[in-house]
Protein backbone atom coordinates (compact mmCIF):
# COMPACT_ATOMS: atom_id res chain seq x y z
CA UNK A 1 0.00 0.00 0.00
CA UNK A 2 1.17 3.18 -0.56
CA UNK A 3 2.46 5.99 1.80
CA UNK A 4 -0.55 8.50 0.02
CA UNK A 5 -3.62 6.53 1.20
CA UNK A 6 -3.23 6.99 4.89
CA UNK A 7 -1.84 10.30 4.39
CA UNK A 8 -5.04 11.25 2.50
CA UNK A 9 -7.52 9.97 4.55
CA UNK A 10 -5.42 11.36 7.63
CA UNK A 11 -5.64 14.95 6.30
CA UNK A 12 -9.13 14.61 5.72
CA UNK A 13 -9.68 13.70 9.76
CA UNK A 14 -7.39 16.26 10.81
CA UNK A 15 -9.56 18.87 8.41
CA UNK A 16 -12.91 17.46 9.71
CA UNK A 17 -11.53 17.75 13.09
CA UNK A 18 -10.11 21.49 13.02
CA UNK A 19 -13.71 22.15 11.21
CA UNK A 20 -15.56 20.76 14.47
CA UNK A 21 -13.31 23.03 16.29
CA UNK A 22 -13.91 25.85 14.46
CA UNK A 23 -17.38 25.77 13.92
CA UNK A 24 -19.12 23.75 17.13
CA UNK A 25 -20.45 25.35 19.98
CA UNK A 26 -21.10 22.56 22.30
CA UNK A 27 -18.57 21.65 24.17
CA UNK A 28 -18.64 18.07 23.81
CA UNK A 29 -18.70 17.95 20.29
CA UNK A 30 -15.46 20.42 20.59
CA UNK A 31 -13.45 18.11 22.59
CA UNK A 32 -14.55 15.26 19.88
CA UNK A 33 -13.47 17.24 17.15
CA UNK A 34 -10.61 17.33 19.20
CA UNK A 35 -9.78 13.72 19.43
CA UNK A 36 -10.59 13.30 15.86
CA UNK A 37 -7.75 15.56 14.95
CA UNK A 38 -5.35 13.14 17.82
CA UNK A 39 -6.41 9.69 15.56
CA UNK A 40 -5.30 11.20 12.40
CA UNK A 41 -1.87 12.74 14.30
CA UNK A 42 -1.60 8.70 15.30
CA UNK A 43 -2.43 7.68 11.82
CA UNK A 44 0.11 9.27 10.18
CA UNK A 45 2.48 8.09 12.93
CA UNK A 46 1.87 4.57 12.32
CA UNK A 47 1.71 5.46 8.46
CA UNK A 48 4.91 6.52 8.55
CA UNK A 49 6.52 4.32 10.96
CA UNK A 50 5.48 1.21 8.53
CA UNK A 51 6.84 2.92 5.50
CA UNK A 52 10.13 3.64 7.24
CA UNK A 53 10.36 0.25 8.17
CA UNK A 54 10.70 -1.21 4.72
CA UNK A 55 13.63 1.20 4.40
CA UNK A 56 15.45 -0.15 7.21
CA UNK A 57 14.24 -3.32 8.93
CA UNK A 58 15.75 -3.08 12.26
CA UNK A 59 13.75 0.09 13.79
CA UNK A 60 12.27 -0.09 17.02
CA UNK A 61 8.60 1.22 15.99
CA UNK A 62 9.03 4.57 17.94
CA UNK A 63 5.97 5.73 15.64
CA UNK A 64 3.04 2.70 17.38
CA UNK A 65 4.86 3.60 20.58
CA UNK A 66 4.03 7.48 20.02
CA UNK A 67 0.79 6.83 18.98
CA UNK A 68 0.35 4.68 22.32
CA UNK A 69 1.13 7.52 24.15
CA UNK A 70 -1.09 9.90 22.30
CA UNK A 71 -3.62 7.69 23.19
CA UNK A 72 -2.86 7.65 26.50
CA UNK A 73 -2.56 11.42 26.43
CA UNK A 74 -6.28 11.38 24.80
CA UNK A 75 -7.58 9.71 27.39
CA UNK A 76 -6.59 11.60 30.37
CA UNK A 77 -7.96 14.44 28.01
CA UNK A 78 -10.76 13.56 27.68
CA UNK A 79 -11.88 12.34 31.02
CA UNK A 80 -10.70 15.73 32.27
CA UNK A 81 -12.37 17.48 29.49
CA UNK A 82 -15.70 15.63 30.42
CA UNK A 83 -15.24 16.32 33.89
CA UNK A 84 -15.00 19.90 33.70
CA UNK A 85 -17.75 20.21 31.42
CA UNK A 86 -20.32 18.54 33.17
CA UNK A 87 -19.37 20.62 36.12
CA UNK A 88 -19.97 23.87 34.27
CA UNK A 89 -23.03 22.54 32.59
CA UNK A 90 -24.14 22.14 36.48
CA UNK A 91 -23.22 25.36 37.21
CA UNK A 92 -23.99 27.05 34.41
CA UNK A 93 -27.26 24.63 33.01
CA UNK A 94 -25.48 24.85 29.09
CA UNK A 95 -22.42 23.93 27.88
CA UNK A 96 -22.49 26.03 24.90
CA UNK A 97 -19.19 27.88 24.58
CA UNK A 98 -20.43 31.40 23.52
CA UNK A 99 -22.39 31.54 26.50
CA UNK A 100 -19.60 30.31 28.68
CA UNK A 101 -17.72 33.66 27.80
CA UNK A 102 -19.38 35.86 30.37
CA UNK A 103 -18.39 33.55 33.13
CA UNK A 104 -14.37 35.37 32.90
CA UNK A 105 -13.89 37.57 35.88
CA UNK A 106 -12.97 41.41 35.64
CA UNK A 107 -9.44 42.53 36.04
CA UNK A 108 -10.02 43.79 39.66
CA UNK A 109 -11.48 40.75 40.87
CA UNK A 110 -15.43 40.17 41.39
CA UNK A 111 -16.11 43.29 42.63
CA UNK A 112 -15.10 45.54 39.91
CA UNK A 113 -12.83 46.71 37.97
CA UNK A 114 -11.11 48.22 41.12
CA UNK A 115 -12.31 46.50 43.65
CA UNK A 116 -15.61 48.80 44.23
CA UNK A 117 -18.18 47.13 45.72
CA UNK A 118 -20.33 49.80 46.82
CA UNK A 119 -19.42 49.19 50.47
CA UNK A 120 -19.62 51.62 53.53
CA UNK A 121 -16.03 52.99 52.24
CA UNK A 122 -17.53 53.84 48.92
CA UNK A 123 -18.15 57.66 48.75
CA UNK A 124 -20.54 57.19 46.05
CA UNK A 125 -22.65 54.70 49.05
CA UNK A 126 -23.69 50.85 47.99
CA UNK A 127 -25.90 52.22 44.96
CA UNK A 128 -23.37 54.14 42.71
CA UNK A 129 -23.55 56.77 41.09
CA UNK A 130 -26.77 55.90 39.17
CA UNK A 131 -28.87 55.28 42.53
CA UNK A 132 -29.43 58.89 44.40
CA UNK A 133 -31.40 57.49 47.27
CA UNK A 134 -28.13 54.76 47.77
CA UNK A 135 -31.13 51.86 48.59
CA UNK A 136 -29.02 49.90 46.43
CA UNK A 137 -32.29 48.57 44.36
CA UNK A 138 -34.21 47.92 47.25
CA UNK A 139 -32.46 44.87 47.95
CA UNK A 140 -32.84 42.90 51.35
CA UNK A 141 -29.54 41.77 51.88
CA UNK A 142 -26.86 39.28 50.49
CA UNK A 143 -29.90 36.48 49.51
CA UNK A 144 -31.32 39.38 47.22
CA UNK A 145 -27.88 40.04 45.59
CA UNK A 146 -27.06 37.31 45.13
CA UNK A 147 -30.95 36.51 43.69
CA UNK A 148 -30.00 39.78 41.31
CA UNK A 149 -26.06 38.52 40.22
CA UNK A 150 -28.30 34.71 39.22
CA UNK A 151 -30.62 37.01 36.85
CA UNK A 152 -28.32 39.57 35.67
CA UNK A 153 -25.95 36.38 34.63
CA UNK A 154 -28.66 34.34 33.09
Amino acid sequence: MHLAYPAVLSALLFCTGLYGVLARRNAILVLMSVELMLNAVNLNLVAFDVWLDRAARDTLHSGQALSLFTIAVAAAEIGIGLAIVLAVHRNRGTSDIDRLRDTAETPGGPDGPDGEDGGPDDPEGPGGPDDPDGDAHDSDGPAATAAQKAEATA
